[in-house]
């Protein structure tokens, strides 16, 4: 009965819904901290680095060189989960595949989740992957993805550590604390792309996040008020 008179009143039906839609509130995007890659050294291996953010960005395997990739667009595709903002229309690092060799991407400082930005993986009849396998321990996501402005395509996919594409874009999220994501390339595709990432609010403590939704507060703060008033008319009742 009294579970009953509780949600019969109108201030516990408030503080109720409130509580029902703070924790319901969207997940946030971040801004996320792209890799500027400004030097490098083609060949099978080769070499690259740059900045994102405070950390320097490292890269050891098969390269073509530097590319200016059509466009990270359309944006919807290169974003998504905590990606709120695609890789910038800069130099990146360009790919054929085929190689047996490992590739390493390293971090002067822990990253926290990076994120791993692909475009044009493969074609539709030579489909291309890149396989996370060769060291363990790197558990990832697939945020986003789908078709890109200049060749359509589809969004990348993935079969345990290895992620597939045939004209394939799109996000992948590491889950954890990485100085270091290696992998490989085995299949040979003309031409794709990838650059590496990672979220400050994650990697740097002390970062400012996001503000919360205003009415995600006002909603929250009406609960909070009413909590006064909801004991005053338990104890009128009891």
């Amino acid at each position: 009965m009294l579970l009953r008179r509780l949600l019969l009143n109108p201030l516990c039906g408030l503080f109720l819904a409130a509580c029902a839609v703070y924790p319901s509130a969207p997940a946030h995007a971040d801004t996320i901290a792209w890799t500027n890659w400004s030097t490098i050294s083609a060949g099978n291996p080769g070499s690259a680095s740059g900045t994102a953010g405070t950390i320097t960005v490292t890269y050891s395997g098969q390269t073509n060189g530097l590319t200016n990739v059509p466009s990270w667009t359309p944006a919807s595709t290169f974003t998504g989960g905590v990606v709120g903002n695609a890789p910038p229309h800069t130099p990146t690092i360009q790919l054929m595949g085929g190689s047996a060799i490992t590739e390493t991407i390293s971090f002067s400082s822990t990253v926290v989740d990076p994120i791993f930005a692909i475009w044009s993986l493969g074609a539709p009849t030579a489909p291309a992957t890149f396989d996370f396998s060769s060291k363990s321990g790197q558990p990832f996501n697939i945020l986003g993805g789908g078709p890109s402005t200049e060749f359509a395509g589809s969004a990348i996919t993935s079969t345990g550590s290895v992620v597939h594409g045939s004209e394939g874009n799109g996000l992948v999220q590491f889950i954890g604390s990485f100085d270091s994501i290696a992998f490989t390339t085995p299949n040979f595709e003309n031409y794709y792309a990838f650059t590496v990432g990672y979220d400050a609010t994650l990697t740097n403590p002390g970062t400012p996040g996001p503000v919360p939704e205003p009415a995600t507060l006002s909603l929250f703060g009406l609960g909070l008020a009413a909590v006064p008033l909801i004991r005053r008319s338990l104890a009128r009742r009891s």
